[in-house]
């Protein structure tokens, strides 16, 4: 077949990239001034893309597939297919977003408010399309950085940027008016590629391993030992996908019991399992 010519992201997802590709089982090595790192995959070519520039890129053909925001997809309205969903890390439950941002003292307290004022964003096309939708006329400008700050200045009247926990806008002496956007990254492909079979094929298998590989980091094995007449009790207190994998040992009154849970539970479950009567336990 060939190559599946990927789009690994450029700048802040660059190496949360590569590290999880490392754990869905691919090596990825970077070369220094060299837009085409290498991959221990005879079916794959990748290359460096800014997220920004990912979905037009991928839409004309350049590449076959690549992982980019979602943000930058609806930003510049590339014709692709969106594979999957990846979220890169569930420490937080805050997501990416988009949101209105106006100074802390200003009149700005919903969309409808920047009515004839001044707005400043690097998500300029989905920010004109957002307010034009919503019938609102406001002079929309790009930000090349330092948005707030462009806020902060009076340089304008409120800005959309991007934030989790918005410690840094409250930080400038502003606030948020109203989210805009969610946002997370996205495997995307080129519609044509995805009716070749074989590329279809392979974008299917990055998109199951990179899905799979993202799930194990919030994933536990559990394994145990207990005597089989408090087994009903055990079997209790696991949660599981299905059912816990039990085995009966060579002293037969005794049983190994298995199951994946969610890492977040483990400091609960392991002292109700040997409270029940659980020996052995391993993480």
């Amino acid at each position: 077949m060939k190559q599946l010519r990927f789009g690994i992201p450029k700048g802040s997802l660059e190496n949360a990239t590569i590290d999880l590709f490392a754990q869905a089982g691919w090596k990825i090595s970077g070369r220094a001034r060299n837009y085409f790192p290498a991959i221990d995959d005879d079916d794959m070519a990748c290359a460096l893309v800014r997220s920004q520039e990912m979905g037009p890129t991928v839409a004309s053909g350049t590449l076959d597939a690549g992982l980019t925001g979602l943000d930058w997809v609806m930003e510049t309205q590339a014709d692709v297919e969106t594979v999957c969903d990846l979220v890169y890390s569930k420490a937080s439950d805050k997501p990416s977003r988009w949101v209105l941002v106006a100074d802390r003292n200003s009149d700005i307290h919903s969309v409808e408010d920047l009515e004839g004022k001044k707005v400043v964003t690097e998500l300029l096309g989905f920010t004109r399309r957002y307010l034009e939708e919503r019938g609102v006329n406001a002079t929309v400008e790009f930000s090349w950085g330092a948005t707030e700050g462009k806020v902060v200045q009076g340089l304008a009247d409120a800005a959309v940027e991007i934030t989790e926990t918005g410690s840094t806008i409250k930080a400038h002496g502003l606030r948020i008016v109203c989210d805009l956007m969610h946002t997370h990254t996205v495997l995307i492909a080129n519609k044509e590629a995805m009716k070749d079979p074989d590329k279809r094929a392979k974008i299917d298998q990055v998109a199951l391993l990179l899905t799979a590989a993202l799930t194990a980091r919030e994933k536990v094995l559990l394994k145990m030992n207990a005597p089989a007449d408090v087994l009903d009790t055990i079997v209790g207190v696991l949660p599981s996908l299905n059912a816990p994998t039990v085995n009966h040992l060579s002293d037969e009154s005794w049983v190994a019991v298995e199951t994946v849970v969610d890492r977040d539970q483990v400091r609960i479950l392991i002292p109700k399992l040997r409270a029940a009567g659980a020996e052995g336990i391993l993480e």
